[in-house]
């Protein structure tokens, strides 16, 4: 009677058959999207990730005065039917055969709860389909009403009722009356008035022609008929109904919804959320997952930390300084779990760049200017694990000339910055110190190969093996674009433990964590707990912690680096104008051309890294101004000084109330070395009996002839000195016995001196002369010849 059979409307219906019953499933068993909150360690929130600002209400969480009033102004016999009312649709079909369109609906709550469940749940995000949900055709009527008898049969009125509540939109894009209390009251929905209640009853006919911020008055005209609906049915006194009427709207000045996403994360949270969305996206959730499925994560954010952090960051790099991030992490060691407390930045996380705003992951992505000789702590650990102590003694001559890494043709030649004074020093104070002229020697005995394997190791784990020489990333098998370590492994880079290359600051932390966790890495993980829109928790997939270097050369690694910050360290002034007291592991760095510096340092309660760097399109060198600016070619930027200082502002408020911890004990084997033995000293003797020693003491030679004065056939130099691993080539120079006269002078004059700077030196050239003086003995890597890299940009 209702619906004629009219064409092919009796095929249809009869084919969605099928459909109906898995749509009925769904409706009773699948929920809807639910805003998902991101907190910090104690629980306040941070941010929300949604596509639908809803939030759930079981029956009970319900205000009886907000069912009333749905019931009142929607579906007056909603207790009393089975899911369709058939007098309201018989009248309704009677209009719509006469009129031949489908222009009246007769809908029950049930049959609306299903209309809206398939256009806002089943069909969300697509247009199309949310247009099928609400097309005006008998087949899609036919459709609702089977649906809805079936959800009767399965729900009560009550859970019904709910579901509608819970599933309907109520404008300002929110979903569900949990959502629109607070949206519009501020309110939860169990402490909805009578007057709330019905502006928000009515709302629910037409959400955006009754929205009372835009259209108060006929807000308010459509509250006031629920009201009497309310009254007539007698749902509620007329007292209470004239009490209501006599009401104004009372909406919270400005209606409040959660901030969206990051973005709404605040300033300095915002970094924080950023990498909480990439670790659980590497982590196996997709981004869908995160804004719908109603989760509560909580993170392992220590706001006091954050707070230092980002006051410290600023301070010495105002947020609007043009041209230079300053960006610091802060991770607590353990060997069960490495958390991360902070991520902040000098920057401001937003998208408004003149507001000193970037959406960019500055304190846990990739810094494409390096760290500089922070990387020697890893060939130092390389070291230890291949014999050596912290009290060993190397080598540090001004300049030194490579037998392993080449410039095309040429040696690989590397100098110290001014004020690293040369002569013999102890691996600890070496660290301290930081000669690159040692630290390139030492990897070259230790082994380059092992060298990267280390860092890996230690905590670069993302850097070296999913990021190539531009810091972009790369996929497990793009062969065509190596990974850092197959690049740098494959070019047998020298420069590597100068740190060239681009890194993360979060991860540099994490080397620290793992250093002072007795050489346990974790993963850098933001996570403490998760829990499903129920409460139950959910699991994460998260590697493993391993432990990454024996206990005892981690320890003796913490000890060696526990004198940058004494005198005579690169780090000694940051450290003493902070009033910095407490042991602490640390290492400076700096790269050639000053456009980045950094400093990595840990006690046993906290480990941290500050990165310095030029994140505009154009770099430049960094001078150590107040504030710092951008100065062109040049720059006195170093590791010792913003990047230090920094990290000693935020840590000692960090620390504030805690014990002072000390260094981990070390074991002889880690302080005078192991297997290591001295070299004998061949400078002097013929080279048959120079081989002879040497051979006998267990090294391999390698000989190359050279013009000298000295004696035809003697040994003129040696490499290395002192301590050596046996088995590893000792290098000696043969003289010649002839010197070869000067050149005699041309008459061709010089051309005169270009205009144009200089190009940067390769790690395959020698450092230029005639450098600045530089103010402090702080290190300066030479700079490697690499792809110039694209410019990263903030977004």
């Amino acid at each position: 009677m209702l619906f004629p059979v009219a064409g092919s409307l009796g095929v249809v219906s009869n084919r969605a058959g099928d459909a109906v019953d898995s749509i009925s499933t769904d409706l009773i068993t699948k929920e809807p999207p639910l805003v998902t909150t991101v907190t910090d360690r104690d629980g306040r929130p941070i941010a929300y990730l949604y596509e639908q600002n809803r939030q759930p209400a079981a029956p009970d969480q319900i205000a009886d005065t907000m069912k009333a009033a749905v019931v009142a102004i929607e579906d007056r016999r909603f207790f009393d039917h089975n899911g369709v009312d058939w007098p309201g649709t018989m009248r309704a079909a009677v209009t719509n055969q006469m009129s031949g369109e489908i222009a009246q609906g007769g809908s029950t709550l049930t049959q609306q709860y299903v209309k809206n469940y398939l256009m806002h749940v089943a069909a969300a995000g697509d247009p199309v389909k949310q247009a099928e949900a609400i097309e005006q055709t008998p087949a899609r009527k036919l459709r609702e009403i089977r649906i809805a008898l079936q959800v009767e049969k399965h729900l009560s009125k009550e859970d019904i009722l709910a579901r509608y509540l819970n599933v309907v939109p109520y404008g300002n894009q929110t979903f569900g009356i949990a959502a629109a209390a607070h949206t519009y009251f501020n309110t939860s929905p169990d402490k909805l008035t009578i007057a709330q209640s019905a502006l928000l009853a009515g709302m629910v006919n037409s959400p955006s022609a009754l929205d009372p911020v835009t259209n108060p008055g006929e807000a308010l005209e459509r509250r006031n008929l629920v009201i009497k609906a309310m009254e007539d049915q007698h749902r509620i006194t007329p007292e209470a109904a004239e009490k209501a009427r006599s009401s104004g709207l009372g909406l919270q000045q400005p209606i409040q919804q959660p901030p969206q996403g990051c973005m709404g994360a605040g300033p300095s949270d915002g970094f924080f959320c950023k990498y909480v969305m990439d670790y659980l996206e590497r982590a196996g959730f997709t981004e869908e997952q995160l804004r719908t499925g109603g989760y509560t994560i909580r993170t392992s954010l220590d706001q006091g930390a954050t707070d230092a952090a980002k006051q410290a960051a600023e301070s010495k790099v105002p947020k609007t300084t043009d041209g230079i991030a300053n960006v610091m992490s802060v991770v607590e060691p353990g060997k069960e779990k490495h958390r991360v407390r902070a991520l902040v930045a000098n920057r401001d996380f937003g998208v408004d760049a003149s507001k000193g705003q970037t959406a960019y992951a500055l304190p846990s992505g990739m810094v494409r200017f390096g760290a500089g000789s922070i990387y020697k702590v890893f060939t130092a650990a390389a070291a230890l694990e291949k014999g050596m102590g912290i009290h060993n003694v190397v080598q540090t001559p001004p300049t030194y000339t490579s037998s392993v890494y080449k410039s095309g043709s040429r040696p690989y030649t590397v100098g110290n910055a001014e004020g690293v004074t040369p002569g013999p020093r102890t691996l600890q104070a070496a660290l301290a110190t930081s000669p690159n002229t040692a630290f390139v020697a030492l990897q070259e005995r230790a082994g380059l190969n092992n060298v990267v394997d280390m860092a890996t190791r230690l905590g670069m784990r993302q850097t070296l093996l999913h990021h190539d020489l531009n810091g972009m990333p790369t996929g497990p098998s793009d062969a065509s674009e190596p990974n850092q370590a197959q690049a740098i492994k494959n070019k047998n880079i020298g420069a590597f433990t100068l740190g060239f290359s681009p890194t993360s600051p979060l991860e540099l932390s994490n080397v620290a964590a793992t250093i002072m966790s007795g050489g346990t890495w974790c993963p850098p993980t933001p996570i403490e707990q998760i829990q499903d829109r129920n409460g139950n928790p959910v699991s994460i997939t998260e590697d493993p912690c391993e432990q990454a270097v024996d206990e005892e050369l981690a320890n003796a690694l913490a000890v060696g680096m526990s004198k940058d910050d004494a005198p005579g360290g690169t780090a000694e002034q940051a450290a003493s104008s902070a009033g910095w007291s407490r042991p602490v592991a640390s290492k400076t760095g700096t790269t050639e051309v000053y456009q980045s510096a950094g400093f990595m340092g840990a006690t046993p309660q906290f480990a941290g890294s500050v990165l310095t760097f030029t994140d505009g399109d154009r770099p430049q060198g960094i001078c150590d101004t107040t504030p710092p600016r951008l100065c062109g070619n040049g720059g006195n930027i170093y590791g010792g000084k913003v990047p230090a200082r920094t990290w000693f502002d935020a840590m000692t408020k960090i620390h504030q109330g805690l014990p002072v911890a000390p260094m981990p004990p070390t074991t002889s084997r880690y302080e005078t070395g192991g297997t290591e033995h001295r070299v004998p000293n061949v400078v002097g003797l013929k080279q048959r009996k120079a081989q002879e020693n040497l051979e006998e003491a267990g090294y391999k030679v390698k000989a190359r002839s050279v013009n000298s004065q000295r004696t035809q056939g003697t040994v003129t130099s040696q490499t290395p000195r002192g301590f050596a691993l046996p088995g590893e080539t000792v290098s000696i120079s043969i003289s010649t016995g002839y010197v070869p006269p000067p050149e005699p002078e041309t008459t061709t004059p010089s051309p005169p001196p270009s205009a144009s700077p200089s190009p940067e030196p390769s790690p395959e050239q020698e450092q230029p002369p005639g450098r600045p003086p530089e103010p402090s003995p702080n290190d300066r890597p030479a700079q490697p010849n690499r792809p110039d890299p694209p410019s990263i940009s903030p977004p």
